[in-house]
């Protein structure tokens, strides 16, 4: 599948983030066809991030 993805918008903070991947489709945005596994190693929550 050859789609046109659009660009992943620019965010100012991690709400505003949350806020649009809420409500939009990652396929848009995110060819996942090509995604590979990752680790993060050491990975610390955010000090601002909320449940």
């Amino acid at each position: 599948m050859n789609k046109k993805r659009k660009p992943v918008p620019t965010f100012r903070n991690e709400a505003e983030e949350r806020t649009f991947r809420e409500s939009h489709d990652s396929s848009d945005y995110v060819d996942w066809d090509r995604a590979a596994p990752v680790r993060f190693a050491n990975l610390k929550p955010s000090s601002k991030a909320t449940s």
